[in-house]
């Protein structure tokens, strides 16, 4: 597989968030990471999912959504890991990057959230029904984003590990509230 890799900054409001970019050749859709609490791009759980995507012909983004001084902060205090409307907006804000980018800006778009970024995913793909095409929750805090719920379109699908009862049983609730199409699935 060719495809370019890059690491890059995406600004959203005055903060510049580190990324990770990689477009194959003739990529068919992009997938937006919302990494959960205690993650990064750098995660290689993370960077596993994204190569397995990218041979499938993705490009993928890995976004940190907090800048490093945020995450010090974040650290001391647990209040920015739980703010899943400011983290999906600088979601929000790497969405608005990647439709800026020619080799993408026409290609279906999905996005991958874990943890408290999988609330911040959704959150996005109600604010942004007309730019996400898919939402995929691994083991996430999907409860955080109860109120947006009815409001996405787009197809979701929520993965719980069976072990993990309680994110099983939130996921289970959210799917309920969730008007669009959705399965869940249990590992």
């Amino acid at each position: 597989m060719q495809a370019s890799h890059n690491e890059l900054t995406i600004g959203a409001g005055e903060a510049k968030l580190a990324a990770l970019w990689t477009v194959p050749t003739n990529a068919i859709g992009v997938i937006v990471f919302a990494h959960g609490s205690g993650s990064s791009r750098l995660s290689m759980r993370n960077q596993f999912v994204a190569r397995t995507l990218q041979q499938a012909g993705l490009a993928t983004l890995l976004l940190d959504l907090l800048t490093p001084e945020e995450e010090d902060y974040d650290r001391r205090t647990d209040l920015l890991r739980f703010d899943v409307a400011f983290l999906a907006q600088r979601l929000e804000a790497a969405i608005a990057w990647c439709m800026t980018r020619d080799e993408v800006k026409r290609l279906p778009m999905g996005l991958f959230g874990a943890s408290t970024g999988a609330a911040a995913a959704l959150i996005a793909a109600a604010r942004l029904p007309s730019e996400v095409y898919a939402v995929v929750s691994r083991g996430g805090r999907v409860d955080m984003a109860a109120s947006f719920l009815p409001q996405v379109q787009a197809p979701t699908l929520f993965i719980a590990g069976g072990n993990d009862r309680q994110v099983l049983e939130l996921n289970l609730a959210a799917a309920k509230n969730l008007r669009a199409e959705h399965d869940v699935i249990i590992i």
